[in-house]
Order: structure tokens, then C-alpha cells, then sequence
């Protein structure tokens, strides 16, 4: 049935008048761009990772014509079975110097590999033996066959009417080493879709798998390389072009010789450049979602390539955006996750989208290319994020697990939207899911625990690193210590005010040289004016509400010691590298305890399970005093 419908529909459109043809491909090739939303996005993404720089109107009219130039090379391809020969030699002429390459390599013989890109028009290099003057020797092609057997019968005796001999992939790869050994010639499709059985490489700057089947025939049989391409005149008027491409011998530099004559052609030619498959997703390999946040396939050249461009780091050109949580202390401890995106997808241009009064920390933390803040709340708030769909985001990770997190997500279009489902719970908007298991209880378990099992469901590798970001500003001696005695979101979170005022009376009289510098934000004022009442003004600092976050990162850098309530700034300081005496009383340790490697002592009222649970009105200033003892004498 296939065999009936490919030669029955070849015959029409071989039989048909050009002019309807070129008129068909005109309208069916704008209506897949216009009418096709996903493939136009596809097309646009593509063009915009590769020409970041070019206008859009250029981008959308090399999308049309690519978009008619399939549609062009698929009807040529059916219909060409049925022309004649001399029909097909007014369609095409071939460029002097490919003649003269052929030519030569017919008088003196040696193995030859012709190379084609993935363009429209490909399978016109089965006619090539059309316009030589002198017979072509041994010439085979490799292809892939079509699943139904009669149909590729077919196909492969009308492509071989012109002398040349098609080779399955499946087991054609033993001949095309024997036709190279005798002194012919292999033809290959070289594409930048190969999946796990290519090589890593760089295509625009963006990691591809390419295929190394030209590089490998090359590598074996010592073969020179020539990249044979089609340019389109006109509807179906072609002219044949070819360029030798230099290498060393082995695979690697034939594979990656390839793909920089690819992207210098495209770069430089509309013509060539419109005739590219710009809507076949070119960096498909990366979609698996298991590997997602990972570079992985069979072989990797990605140093290679770095070296022949001349290039010391990988060019940032996968985009990525991370939503990060609305907690400063939750934003402090992604942290060693996002160290981790950034070691383990090198290519990755990660965008951080948060408050905007989190953006000066985060751009301090240099783990990110771009900054993005989150709007005001209002009418524009999703149309921010519909706007950022023409920044094409290849994925796009939540930290956050509410329907607003995942609808800004939506609005900007990312086809691959990661984040964390529990039990009990849906979010439909997302595209991929981690299920946290049933029996993982995250009482037990760290925050951070969770979301590093989340990222690597999606292919993180590589560990965590927990080390603290900066150091103390000031020398120890003649450091302040600093507190926090606030919590923005749970006043449950928060010691006693006395227990703050009798802790401050002690530590005046331990510590006679000391200043003491009380921090928090706006709301946190009544508290710390409340503590500081009374107590000598020229050690006692009150600045809640009286620094931004850039200057309260400067004065918690600063402190020789820092004693909070679990809120944001104790994660802070423990991110910066500030010895801490962390009091937990109903909040869990366990579970939002501080992560990096700095010095800390966390402190529970009495009884009180290491999860949590007891009142901080039962943890006696006494016990902190003697902690801050302890951290300031260590070796005592």
C-alpha cells in the first residue's frame, strides 16, 4: 500500500504543472509557519540561539523560506523518480570547481568522502553522476531505509538509476569500508541530531551531538573529505557546489571541521542559510528529561572544539531559568544547587528569576548570566512573563510549588517546565514532575536534600558545594557581634525579648571591648528598639529597618559572631562564612537548618526533639551565653 501511495503520488506531482506546485509549496510552507504555533516557535528558537543578533523580521523571513523549502524538497523527492534524465539536467548545473575535483579524482583515484548537510534538496546528491563528464568511480550512499520493505525497494532502485549505490545504515557500513579501500566514494548526511550515538560538540555555540560516521570512514581509510551541497536558484533549479574540507586523519577533526564550515556557510549565505531545516529540533539530544541538567553521549569533543575555535570556556547558549523561592533563607540555601547547574551544564546561560531586592545578592554570588525581577503584583504581572517567551528558554526549573510559579512558567512558553509534586498534590502546568516518594518524610530530611534529589531525577551530576561565599570583612579582635532577634514570617520563631536584654547585659560584662549591633528588617524594630532600651548606646547598635541588603551583607560580613532566630539572615550569615548560634525552638533544624561549612551551633530548649516542637521562651539566656563562650574560645 505505501509502495502504491509513494509512486501514485510521485506520478501527480511529476505530472502536474510547475506553476500550481510552486504556488502549493508557497501556501502550505506559510501555512505550517503561520498556522503551526509549536513549529513557529521552533523555528524562531532555533534562529534566535543561532543568530541572537539578527533582526526578527530577518529570522521570520529565513523561517518562511525553510519552511516552503521542505515542503519544495519533499515534492522533488516523490516526484523525481519519474523524470528523465534530461528533465533533471535542465533542472541543475554544477559549479566548475566540483567538476574539476570529480574529474580529477577519476584520473587519479583515491578513497573520497562526500559529505552533505542536513539542507533542502539532499537527496539531489544521487544524481550527481549526471552532470560529470567522465563515469564516477565506485560511488555508494548511505541511508536510512524505509520500514516497510517494498517501499524501500523502490525507493532505493529509483535512487540508484544514476549509478550510484545506496547503503542501508543497518548494515551497509562493512561496504562503504570496502567501496573506500578500492579508491571510491561515500556519501554520508552529516546531521547535529545524532542522540546518544553521536559526539559532543558545539553548533552557533550551542552543544549538539553530532554524527561522527564521516569522521570514522575518514579515520579507517585515510579518505579526504569533501562537503557536496545543493544551492537553491529557484524552484527546483539547483546548482551543485563543493568544498574539500581540511582535517588531520582523525574522526574528531573531520567531525569538527564539518560543523565550523556549517555554521561559517549558514552565517554567511541567506540563500544556504534558508535552505537549512531550521524547524527539525537540531539540539533534541539535550531534551531527555532524565538528562537534562547534564551533557551526555557517546563521545565527547566539546574540549576539542573549544581548542580549534580558540576559546578558553564554553559559550553560554542553553537557556535556562530558574525560579527561585520567595524566602531569602530558602533563595540562601539553593545556593550549592545552583553552583551545581552551573559545574554540571557548563553551556548553561542560567537566568535567576526573583524579588528584585534579592537580585544585588544574587549578582554578588556570580552563579548567574541574567537577572530577572519579579513584577509588581497587578494587571502586568503575567504579561511580564509572556513577554519573556521571545527570550526562548530551552527549561525552566521551580524552586517554588505554588499555581502562580507555575503559570508565570506557562506564560513564557518553555517547553520543558521542571518542578516538585508531593503526595496529595497536582501541577498540571508543569511539563515534567518529581513525585517525592511517600515514604520520604521531610521532617527527617533537609530542604536541600529534597531539591537535590529533584535535580538529579533530571540528570545533575557532580556534588554539592557547601562552602561559604565570602569572609569576614574585619579582624576577628576587633569584630561586633551581631543579632537577630526577629523573624518576618512566625513571631513563634522569636526569643523573648527579655531573654534577649539579660543575654546583651551578660555578654557587656564578658565582653568589655565588644560591640554588639542589632539587625533585621523594618518590621523587626519595635523588637530591637525594645531590647536596646536602657542599654549603653555607645556598644548597643540598632539597624533594623536602617540597611538595605547590600549593607546588611556588609554587616553581617563584619561580625565576629552571630546569634539569630531561624529567619533569612541566619542562613546569610552561615552562607557568608560568620561563626553562628542558631536558636530553633518550634521550627525544625532537621529539616531548614543552616548548609554551608562555616562554624555552627544550633540551640534547642531543653527536651526538645531534634525536629522541633518546644517553645523558645524555655531556652534560657544562660545556655546561649555559655555558647558564645564556647564559640569564641574554641580551644578552651
Amino acid at each position: 500500500m505505501l509502495k502504491f501511495i509513494l509512486i501514485t503520488t510521485g506520478w501527480l506531482i511529476a505530472h502536474t504543472p510547475q506553476i500550481v506546485l510552486r504556488m502549493f509549496s508557497w501556501i502550505l510552507g506559510h501555512g505550517i509557519f503561520f498556522l503551526m504555533p509549536r513549529r513557529r516557535r521552533l523555528f524562531f528558537s532555533n534562529l534566535d540561539h543561532a543568530f541572537p543578533d539578527r533582526p526578527r523580521a530577518w529570522q521570520a523571513k529565513i523561517a518562511r523560506q525553510s519552511s516552503c523549502r521542505i515542503i519544495e524538497t519533499a515534492l522533488l523527492s516523490l516526484a523525481s523518480p519519474f523524470f528523465s534524465d534530461q528533465r533533471l539536467r535542465a533542472m541543475s548545473t554544477m559549479a566548475p570547481e566540483a567538476v574539476k575535483f570529480f574529474t580529477d579524482h577519476h584520473a587519479q583515484p583515491y578513497p573520497l568522502i562526500v559529505a552533505s548537510p542536513h539542507i533542502a534538496y539532499w537527496e539531489s546528491l544521487t544524481s550527481l553522476g549526471l552532470y560529470m563528464d567522465v563515469p564516477l568511480p565506485e560511488f555508494g550512499v548511505i541511508f536510512r531505509p524505509v520500514d516497510n520493505p517494498t517501499a524501500d525497494a523502490w525507493v532505493k532502485s529509483t535512487r540508484e538509476r544514476h549509478g550510484l549505490r545506496l547503503l542501508s545504515r543497518k548494515d551497509g557500513l562493512a561496504e562503504s569500508f570496502r567501496i573506500l579501500r578500492r579508491k571510491g566514494t561515500v556519501g554520508v548526511l552529516f546531521d547535529q541530531n545524532a542522540g546518544l550515538q553521536g559526539a559532543l560538540t558545539t553548533l552557533f555555540g550551542r552543544v549538539c551531538s553530532t554524527s561522527e560516521l564521516p569522521g570514522m570512514l575518514a579515520e579507517r581509510s585515510g579518505a579526504r573529505i569533501m562537503a557536496f551541497y545543493p544551492r537553491r536558484l529557484g524552484f527546483w533549479k539547483l546548482h551543485f557546489e563543493a568544498v574539500e574540507i581540511k582535517h588531520d586523519g582523525t574522526a574528531a577533526s573531520v567531525t569538527l571541521a564539518l560543523n565550523r564550515w556549517l555554521e561559517t556557510s549558514l552565517s554567511s549565505d541567506d540563500n544556504l542559510c534558508a535552505s537549512w531545516l531550521w524547524s527539525h529540533d537540531r539540539w533534541r539530544h539535550q531534551d531527555m528529561p532524565a538528562k537534562r541538567l547534564r551533557l551526555e553521549t557517546k563521545r565527547d569533543l566539546l574540549a576539542a572544539d573549544l581548542t580549534a575555535r580558540g576559546l578558553n570556556a564554553m559559550p553560554r547558549k542553553t537557556r535556562v531559568f530558574i525560579r527561585l523561592p520567595n524566602w531569602l533563607g530558602d533563595v540562601v540555601m539553593a545556593l550549592p544547587l545552583l553552583r551545581a547547574i552551573r559545574t554540571s551544564r557548563p553551556d548553561a546561560e542560567i537566568t535567576l528569576i526573583a524579588k528584585s531586592a534579592f537580585l544585588p545578592l544574587l549578582e554578588s554570588w556570580s552563579v548567574a548570566d541574567r537577572l530577572e525581577p519579579l513584577p509588581k503584583h497587578g494587571l502586568g504581572y503575567f504579561p511580564h512573563f509572556w513577554k519573556l517567551r521571545l527570550r526562548y528558554p530551552d527549561f525552566y526549573l521551580l524552586f517554588t510549588n505554588s499555581v502562580r510559579g507555575d503559570l508565570e512558567a506557562f506564560f513564557t512558553r518553555c517547553r520543558q517546565r521542571f518542578g516538585i509534586v508531593r503526595p496529595g498534590r497536582r501541577r498540571p502546568l508543569l511539563t515534567h514532575r518529581y513525585a517525592v516518594p511517600a515514604d520520604f518524610d521531610e521532617g527527617q530530611h533537609h530542604q536541600l536534600e529534597l531539591w537535590e534529589n529533584f535535580l538529579r531525577a533530571f540528570g545533575l551530576n557532580g556534588s554539592l558545594d557547601q562552602t561559604p561565599i565570602a569572609h569576614r570583612l574585619a579582624p576577628i579582635a576587633s569584630a561586633t557581634i551581631g543579632l537577630i532577634p526577629g523573624s518576618e514570617n512566625n513571631p513563634e520563631k522569636r526569643w523573648p525579648v527579655e531573654h534577649w536584654r539579660t543575654l546583651l547585659h551578660q555578654l557587656l560584662q564578658a565582653q568589655p571591648t565588644t560591640e554588639f549591633v542589632l539587625l533585621g528588617t523594618a518590621n523587626d524594630q519595635p523588637i530591637t528598639a525594645a531590647i536596646a532600651n536602657g542599654l549603653d548606646p555607645a556598644r548597643i547598635h540598632d539597624l533594623a529597618g536602617r540597611t538595605n541588603l547590600p549593607a546588611y551583607v556588609e554587616k553581617l560580613r563584619a561580625c565576629r559572631l552571630l546569634i539569630s532566630n531561624d529567619t533569612g539572615g541566619m542562613h546569610l550569615a552561615n552562607a557568608l562564612g560568620v561563626p553562628l548560634i542558631a536558636l530553633f525552638g518550634p521550627t525544625n533544624p532537621v529539616r531548614t537548618g543552616p548548609v554551608f561549612s562555616a562554624p555552627v551551633e544550633i540551640l534547642q530548649p531543653p527536651a526538645c526533639p531534634k525536629t522541633g516542637g518546644a517553645s523558645l521562651a524555655d531556652l534560657s539566656p544562660d545556655a546561649v551565653s555559655t555558647a558564645v563562650t564556647r564559640l569564641l574560645t574554641p580551644d578552651s
